[in-house]
């Protein structure tokens, strides 16, 4: 089971790395971004969750309802991604369901920081992706989770993806920079292990950001970005569909195993 995934939501980078950038700048690169994916996504017949910010929902309606009507699931991703809150898993809900128009079971942290499980239950989801259990100092240091879903809080854990033992992330960053052949093959090598497969990126690696240097993004992510991502993620997805892998949507998943809930937490 693939579970492919998108974190759509305004593009912040550059106001990381001390460039004064504007929402409706940022909304613009994650529409064509995302306008790319879906096209990918359509023309290789696979779903996927699109884990979207109130922000992007908001000003990017017509985007948001192709999403829905194309067959994808709709989760949270927050309100603001520059500013993340933890009383945003409320309103995220709000915004995104009035918007999308669909029910929403499912929520992701913007930059994977750390939830409240207690809280996320009590907002109505039934899981969170706000996990990166990888070994890469930093943020995405979690050497002590779990490595798959586990249930916390009455709420199912779906971490993103990482190679056993060593722990290598298979995020968005992995498919940047190594040679194919090498991510293809951690990801063989997990769902071997683990069964499934789960991993996200986001729209802004979609647009060529090696044509902006004002935005004074880092080459690990800029390399390869444009439509070198867009024919990297068709061809990946290309090799999973020839292995015979199932693309589902991470409530699909949840509904599965909704009989094992009792896994250790």
């Amino acid at each position: 089971m693939i579970l492919l995934s998108f974190d759509i939501e305004e593009f912040d980078g550059p106001r990381e790395h001390g460039v004064d950038y504007s929402l409706e700048e940022g909304i613009k690169v994650s529409v064509e971004g995302t306008n790319r994916i879906l096209d990918v996504l359509k023309a290789n017949d696979v779903c996927a969750t699109f884990f979207c910010t109130g922000n992007f929902a908001e000003h990017a309606a017509d985007v948001m309802q192709r999403i829905v009507n194309e067959g994808h699931e709709v989760a949270c991703h927050g309100v603001d991604h520059w500013q993340p809150k933890e009383t945003d898993f409320a309103l995220s809900k709000e915004i995104v369901e009035r918007v999308a128009g669909v029910t929403v079971t499912g929520y992701r942290q913007p930059r994977m920081f750390p939830v409240v499980e207690s809280e996320i239950r009590k907002a109505g989801y039934r899981y969170n992706s706000s996990l990166n259990p990888a070994f890469i100092p930093g943020r995405y240091m979690h050497l002590t989770t779990p490595r798959t879903w586990f249930m916390k809080d009455g709420v199912m854990q779906i971490p993103a993806s990482v190679t056993p033992r060593i722990r290598f992330p298979l995020f968005w960053l992995s498919l940047h920079n190594l040679p194919e052949r090498i991510y293809h093959w951690m990801v063989r090598r997990v769902l071997r292990h683990d069964g499934y497969f789960v991993t996200y990126f986001h729209p802004w690696e979609f647009y060529e950001l090696k044509e902006h240097p004002e935005f004074n993004m880092p080459f690990i992510i800029r390399n390869h970005s444009g439509q070198e991502m867009v024919d990297r993620l068709d061809r990946l997805v290309k090799m999973l569909k020839s292995q015979g892998h199932q693309f589902i949507t991470y409530n699909e998943f949840v509904n599965i195993h909704a009989q094992s809930t009792q896994k250790t937490e």
